[in-house]
């Protein structure tokens, strides 16, 4: 065999060393692939989506008046939590409240609140808010800093919430949510000034929420 030749037959493999290395870079974007498909199928289960159930929830409020306490509620409204549990801080939650639905259990009252001199639904029909930022304070609890935007004003809020059902529960959750007191004067809410010196009612509004969430997609 003269020297081409060798050359030739030490640099071609034989077809079946050619045959396993094929099924051997098969095999291995099998494993790639399988992998990916794990990783993804964490990540899925790391993170939750759930919509509030206004059936099992509550949105409430509570301001004084003269010796009384003035209560109420808004009846309309949805939103949704997204949940991170490997990286709690990547969680968010966005609500919306239709202002129209608000209820203090007094007609005549609400209308009022509904009308012009107030709230202003027809220009302002929703409350809003859209967390920025989420930290967790405890095993089942945490503070969500958000922006609020209420009668076309925005400002900065943070929730207090806890979670009421077991941490491992992931069809339904629910949560008790605390705030500091809103002052109605930094939403521009105010009566017109004769009425407010003779209404009795606090500048500060006590919030008292329930949020029952659903699984969801």
């Amino acid at each position: 065999m003269d020297s081409v030749s060798r050359a030739i037959s030490f640099r071609v493999a034989p077809p079946s060393a050619r045959f396993r290395r094929g099924a051997g870079a098969r095999r291995l974007h099998v494993c790639v692939a399988a992998l990916l498909m794990v990783g993804l199928t964490a990540t899925a289960l790391a993170r939750e989506s759930y919509r509030f159930d206004p059936s099992g929830s509550a949105i409430g409020f509570s301001v004084h008046q003269f010796l009384g306490t003035t209560r109420g509620k808004f009846t309309s409204f949805n939103g949704r939590i997204e949940v991170d549990r490997e990286h709690p801080e990547k969680s968010s939650v966005t609500a919306q409240i239709g202002v129209r639905s608000i209820d203090t259990q007094i007609k005549k009252r609400d209308d009022h609140l509904r009308s012009a001199e107030f709230f202003n639904v027809e220009k302002f029909p929703q409350i809003t808010f859209k967390s920025r930022s989420v930290k967790r304070t405890g095993p089942q609890s945490g503070d969500i800093l958000g922006d609020l935007t209420m009668h076309g004003v925005t400002k900065p809020v943070t929730l207090h919430v806890k979670l009421l059902t077991p941490i491992d529960e992931t069809a339904l959750t629910r949560w008790s949510v605390t705030t500091d007191p809103i002052t109605r004067r930094d939403f521009n809410l105010m009566f017109t000034p004769a009425a407010e010196s003779v209404s009795g009612i606090s500048q500060t509004v006590a919030i008292n929420i329930e949020i029952e969430a659903k699984r969801g997609e």
